[in-house]
């Protein structure tokens, strides 16, 4: 078996964010991997645009250096988005690798949890628009919102999210091409409500102890905690953004004043 430093992924999760990505992860966790999520793009800074990067590969046929972006973390697994976007090229790379497709309970109960909180919070950081000048101080904000909006928004659901009967196509053609694509074997439909059991019988691998529950986080409420802070953040950066422009404006409005009548003090002396 890989180890960790190997930079090899034991086990991919093609499931799509809010199926229980984040009790996945977590779950693995406790299981002895080392699990990425999208989680870990915000703390590792330049991985927002490796998956940018890896995006654009993907739509030009190019292959990825997966081992570049999961090697230096020691990560042998990856769940939830940006990775299950990429589960085929992953699994392509890491072909011995088993494949986790986490799944709600209907279509239904997942749009609603997506509607009430990674769609409004990503569509709150992308409002957060620097110009030129002030994109810099910026820059690792505005990549994460791009890179959220280029892999899903835009990259996944074609700008159509708000559109219900076409994001239900999404997720249910998600759903039956894993299960085509992914051998026999390979693959574990799996809702976290199933608990330990059957997610421990096909990784092989005992439960923590007899009495762990599985573990249940990053619900609805939980969420919507975060979900705030995010909306003050974009705007008191938006507000930042605001205030220096206009404080720029009327900089360069006086310095323009100051030449005009510097001009004028100079035609009046000749």
């Amino acid at each position: 078996m890989a180890s960790a430093l190997d930079g090899e992924l034991l086990v991919i999760g093609a499931g799509f964010g809010r199926t229980g990505t984040l009790s996945l992860k977590t779950a693995l966790d406790m299981l002895g991997y080392r699990t990425y999520h999208m989680k870990e793009v915000a703390a590792n800074p330049g991985h927002d645009e490796a998956w940018r990067a890896a995006a654009r590969d993907q739509a030009a046929g190019r292959t990825t250096d997966w081992r570049a972006l999961f090697g230096p973390g020691g990560y042998t697994a990856a769940v939830d988005w940006p990775p299950a976007r990429f589960y085929k090229e992953l699994l392509a790379a890491y072909p011995g690798a088993k494949v986790v497709l986490s799944v709600r309970e209907s279509f239904e109960a997942w749009y609603a949890s997506v509607c009430e909180s990674i769609y409004p919070s990503s569509m709150t950081g992308l409002t957060v628009r620097p110009p030129p000048w002030l994109a810099p101080w910026f820059r690792h904000y505005t990549s994460h919102y791009a890179m959220v909006d280029e892999v899903i928004w835009t990259g996944t659901f074609d700008g159509r999210f708000k559109d219900r009967e076409f994001a239900r196509q999404v997720y249910e053609a998600h759903i039956a091409e894993v299960k085509r694509v992914v051998p026999p074997g390979q693959l574990l439909v799996f809702s976290a409500r199933q608990g330990w059991g059957p997610l421990c019988a096909f990784l092989g691998r005992p439960p923590p102890s007899p009495d762990t529950p599985f573990p249940n986080v990053n619900d609805k409420a939980d969420f919507n905690k975060g979900l705030g802070a995010r909306q003050r953040r974009a705007r008191v950066y938006n507000n930042i953004i605001l205030a220096t422009n206009a404080a720029l404006a009327a900089a360069l409005a006086a310095g323009a004043a100051l030449a005009v009548r510097a001009v004028r003090g100079r035609r009046r002396t000749k």
